[in-house]
């Protein structure tokens, strides 16, 4: 469907210049917040958020990578960002991963049309943070502490649970991950993405894992869950999509419940399409936001760091059905509409660590290809 993150649990120029000593032996004047965007840490560095607008609005673009409009609501908020601060968004590879996000700015680097941001899944946040620049949005303390890097390198942005999404006029409500094995659902079952790869796919593995004995840190029965899966004929070979999902192509999709849930949305009057977190396999994660330190737009990227944490951003992520990070700190803020429309989720709730994520990535590296073919 919409290839969002890696593996998990999805230019600043050289920098500030430097200006010339004066004859006389002066010290060197002051940067412009234009000039100082490539290191500034956080707004208050740069002289408060007026002088933040007006150096992105001098860049006047922003590159950013791998954010399909059906994603988490990035479609409005790209549009709503451009009608704020007259900046043009440069969206290149919607489908991307997290990994391909990371070798498009390395390809890139130097180049204008290299990523200003990124949105990535943890595992490839971590393993790439001296590609990013530290940088600390308005509304820092609102994130969680084991949700961020404390340097302010990369945070999280937004999450949800994986689900289960299925067209109720060609296959009964499953209400467990087993149910998926029924004959009532032979060559109907797809997983969004492969999951050595992708980030939704590999947590798709994780939640048949959890729905069938095993854990955060036992995630075989999961893989051995998509092998009797194929045996069985269920299990569909199709990389799901909205137009896969609309032609009847892949009535049943693995995927995070704010995508399969924004297809309710947009399938209203065409297909009865339904989601549920199966309760016994409610497995969480997040994904996260990272300013590249190459990036050519510096001022702008910044400007969308503290677009996507205010109010209006996080709103507008919930909007797609996502859980935004500072959900429970907005309070009465939050738009309670958009709240109450979110996958229903209640019972035990699984958020692997990164040292369980790596686990199970080795043995998705190992066991995947063999039991799938």
């Amino acid at each position: 469907m919409l290839k969002r993150g890696n593996v998990t649990t999805k230019l600043i120029g050289v920098g500030a210049l430097v200006l010339a000593v004066a004859a006389c032996g002066a010290p060197p004047a002051k940067e412009t917040p234009a000039g100082a965007a490539g290191t500034a840490k956080s707004a208050s560095e740069l002289g408060g958020m007026d002088k933040l607008v007006e150096a992105a609005k001098k860049e006047g673009k922003l590159n950013v990578i791998a954010l399909p409009p059906d994603w988490a609501n990035y479609g409005e908020i790209i549009k709503a960002f451009e009608a704020k601060y007259g900046i043009k968004v440069d969206s290149a590879q919607p489908d991307a991963s997290s990994q391909e996000e990371i070798n498009a700015a390395k390809q890139l680097k130097g180049n204008d049309r290299a990523p200003d941001v990124f949105d990535l899944g943890l595992n490839v946040a971590l393993a790439n943070k001296d590609l990013f620049a530290p940088y600390k949005v308005s509304t820092w303390d609102d994130i969680a502490t084991e949700l961020k890097d404390a340097d302010g390198l990369y945070y999280g942005d937004y999450g949800g649970f994986m689900s289960i999404g299925y067209d109720a006029a060609k296959v009964p409500a499953p209400t467990s991950v087993k149910d998926l094995l029924k004959p009532e659902y032979k060559g109907k079952v797809a997983l969004n993405g492969d999951p050595t790869q992708a980030g939704a796919a590999f947590s798709g593995v994780v939640m048949a894992a959890l729905g069938n004995g095993g854990s955060a840190d036992d995630i075989a029965p999961g893989v051995e869950f998509f092998k009797q899966l194929k045996q069985a004929g269920n299990f569909q070979p199709v990389d799901p999509s909205p137009a896969t999902i609309e032609s009847g192509q892949t009535p049943v999709v693995i995927d995070w419940d704010y995508t399969n849930a924004a297809q309710t949305e947009k399938l209203k009057g065409k297909l009865d399409w339904k989601v549920v977190v199966p309760a016994e396999a409610q497995i969480g994660g997040y994904y996260n936001q990272a300013i590249s330190k190459d990036a050519p737009h510096p001022a702008a990227a910044r400007l969308w760091q503290e677009f996507l944490y205010s109010d209006e951003g996080q709103n507008l992520y919930l909007k797609g059905m996502s859980r935004p990070v500072r959900l429970e700190k907005m309070g009465d803020k939050a738009d309670k509409a958009a709240k109450d429309k979110l996958p229903k989720t209640d019972g035990k709730q699984v958020f692997q660590t990164q040292a369980q994520a790596d686990k199970a990535k080795a043995v998705l590296t190992a066991t995947w290809a063999q039991a799938i073919g």
